[in-house]
């Protein structure tokens, strides 16, 4: 089995308030690429929140795609990369990630909402620096364990909206 892409994330109170995936529908601030960085003040938070995000649909099959949220945590201390997925992945099976023609490994989801399942985990240092000097992140989601569908998302600006991240 593949190694984990990237550690867990705990989801404590300040991570999963650090943003809410109505922050994908937030005010655009800046486009990087295919990135964009999208800030809200969510309910009952102190200030506004922003998140580099990307959404994007299989190549192949139009009805089912992906959103990439990566953002800091309410502490400012840790970088986390959500992604949410459609309802009716096989949740066993994890997302599965690639970089180009490197595979990083899977990742387990934490949990699923009404919209959809979410992996979150802590991005490091080597994973920041993949995405940075990639072109395509192919994120892998599993209907059947034997069938992956691999969702590419464009790396274009990802330097550029990382960086500018607040």
């Amino acid at each position: 089995m593949a190694r984990n892409w990237l550690r867990l994330a705990t989801y404590v109170a300040a991570g999963w308030c650090a943003i809410t995936f109505a922050a994908a529908q937030g005010v655009v601030r800046s486009v990087h690429g295919d990135w964009q960085i999208r800030c809200d003040t969510p309910a009952g938070a102190q200030g506004e929140q922003c998140a580099l995000i990307q959404s994007v649909t299989a190549e192949d099959r139009p009805n089912v795609g992906l959103t990439v949220i990566v953002l800091k945590t309410a502490d400012q201390k840790a970088r986390l990369m959500r992604v949410l997925a459609p309802l009716g992945v096989l949740l066993p099976s994890g997302l599965g990630l690639r970089i180009d023609q490197t595979d990083v490994g899977r990742a387990g989801f934490v949990r699923c909402l009404p919209n959809g399942c979410v992996a979150e985990v802590i991005m490091d240092e080597k994973l920041i620096g993949q995405l940075k000097g990639g072109q395509i992140a192919t994120f892998i989601i599993f209907q059947t364990p034997e069938e992956g569908i691999g969702i590419p998302v464009s790396l274009s600006g990802f330097t550029q909206g990382f960086d500018r991240l607040p």
